[in-house]
């Protein structure tokens, strides 16, 4: 057996042939560590379907690391355990250390920063040293983020991103944004009336194949108790998949999804999102292949620019600029809790059992598919947490995981910081807090619930209007000093101005909170 120089770790966000890790790959001298490993998969109460996308996602790309005649080390999970050789990350990595001897281990920066500090453990007690590279996925290195922040009194996203833009290239006239304008949100608020969305193009569905259908056996064997099912599994699972499903997007829904990227209908669980984070983050797709597809459309005449701009707006600017604010205030952000919440994750959040129509749709549409476009985490999911005062650590534990596309980067600031305003306003300059009225503007759901969005008292009051002015009543002291919220605080002095109607108000969230303290059904 030839010496081993280099080996590289490849975890399973990191699904690139073309990646940093492999740069001066040399496959007579180097070797390659995957693992699925028990610890990994229940750290978080994971979705059946999100253990299903991941390690199918890394046993397709180790048969194509293969087929280049890469040597691979891989340890796969089997249904019975028995010829598991460690539960956990340490033990797996240092049986494969053990068997090939290398000189050096390899690693792509991860998505985690537990991951991370786990790897150097791991190196300092194998007597290794650890390569961290960049992750070259990303357009903005942590190291240039920082050099960007620094100085800087405020991180503001919107600065961030035009930064991006220039820098690249994207949109621009000249030195000008195409179109005259830097953001085009105004365009992308509407909402769908009474009409709805109509026919809405479908995303491809990707047919388990054998390699699928193994993992899925093994899931259900293993983790059968997890949340979630598995008989709509139709994620892409290789990197071929994740570009058929990009052509499809760009094609068909990019047009529309400017317009109609905040509404939501009953039943509608995708409308014309994308759908593409889940290969963003395991790295089956780029960045830059997504840019350049949407920006192709538009200079085509294919797709109108608020659409193709609030696409790029999420990648080169959001997406880039949550994974620089991780890396710079980690570890500690994770600990953050600025309202000091303290409520468990609420127990509908896990099987959907609610008389809440809009809770109960969206729950239905993330058991089957462990997905929910961006508008529902934030401003259906996220804000009844918010409003309820769930803890934000524990928010963002249910958050990775329920959805295929959480990565520890990107959830922690999206769900801690910007849904939950456990950060304190690092990510959002004001809570995204709202009552049952939001919901009934931005849906169809209200009309066929059996809670009033109108109503914060009562037995038919809805729980989103109770918990938001009780929200509001809580906070006044700190959320007083926000400018964002002058409208909102005035119209809670006038609640305030009602004794009576703020006493009840008081008395019914707390009995709210109470029985999601217990467990109990809304």
């Amino acid at each position: 057996m030839k010496p081993v120089r280099n080996l590289v770790v490849v975890l399973g966000d990191q699904l690139s042939r073309t990646s940093a890790a492999f740069r001066d790959f040399d496959a007579a001298t180097d070797c390659v560590w995957m693992a699925e490993n028990q610890q990994e998969a229940t750290h978080v109460w994971c979705h059946k379907a999100r253990l299903v996308l991941f390690f199918s996602a890394m046993r397709h790309f180790r048969d194509a690391l293969e087929k280049r005649k890469y040597r691979v080390i891989y340890h796969a999970l089997e249904a019975d355990g028995r010829r598991d050789s460690g539960a956990d990350f340490a033990a797996i990595l240092a049986a494969g250390v053990r068997r090939v001897k290398p000189d050096k281990l390899v690693v792509l920066q991860p998505g985690d920063h537990r991951v991370q500090r786990m790897l150097q453990a791991c190196a300092h007690d194998l007597g290794l040293a650890l390569e961290v590279r960049d992750d070259d996925q990303f357009h903005c290195t942590p190291g240039q983020f920082d050099a960007w922040a620094d100085g800087r009194k405020r991180l503001v996203m919107e600065d961030f991103y035009r930064e991006m833009r220039r820098q690249y290239g994207v949109l621009m006239r000249d030195s000008r944004p195409e179109g005259g304008q830097w953001n085009l949100d105004k365009a992308n608020r509407e909402a769908f009336g009474r009409q709805g969305p109509g026919t809405v193009p479908r995303p491809p569905r990707f047919r388990p194949d054998a390699i699928t259908r193994d993992v899925m056996d093994m899931v259900e064997a293993r983790f059968g108790d997890h949340p979630g099912r598995l008989d709509g599994f139709n994620l892409p699972v290789t990197r071929r998949q994740a570009l058929h499903a990009l052509d499809a997007f760009v094609a068909r829904r990019l047009p529309d999804f400017g317009t109609w990227q905040d509404a939501i209908w009953a039943g509608e669980h995708l409308l014309y999102h994308s759908q593409l984070s889940s290969s963003l983050n395991l790295h089956l797709i780029t960045p830059q292949e997504c840019i350049e597809a949407a920006v192709a459309q538009y200079e085509a005449g294919n797709a109108p620019l608020n659409s193709v701009e609030g696409f790029v707006r999420q990648i080169l600017g959001w997406r880039e600029f949550v994974r620089g604010v991780y890396w710079r205030c980690m570890p500690d952000y994770a600990g953050r809790n600025a309202l000091a919440a303290d409520l468990p994750v609420p127990a509908f959040f896990w099987d959907g059992d609610t008389d809440m129509a809009c809770v109960a749709d969206a729950m239905a549409g993330l058991i089957d598919q462990a997905y929910a476009h961006h508008i529902i985490r934030l401003m259906v999911l996220g804000l009844f947490a918010l409003n309820a005062g769930v803890d934000p650590r524990a928010f963002h534990d249910w958050h990775m995981a329920m959805y295929t596309d959480a990565i520890d980067w990107v959830s922690l600031p999206n769900a801690l910081g910007m849904s939950q305003f456990g950060d304190g306003g690092l990510l959002g300059t004001k809570p995204y807090c709202a009552s049952g009225n939001y919901i009934n503007r931005m849906s169809n759901h209200c009309a066929g619930c059996r809670y009033d969005y109108k109503k914060a008292t009562g037995a038919d009051a809805c729980p989103f209007t109770t918990l938001y002015w009780d929200f509001l009543d809580r906070h006044a002291k700190r959320l007083d000093r926000n400018r964002r919220m002058n409208f909102q605080m005035k119209n809670l002095e006038k609640k305030r101005a009602d004794g009576e109607l703020m006493t009840s108000i008081r008395a019914q969230a707390g009995d709210l909170r109470q029985r999601i303290r217990q467990g109990g059904r809304i």
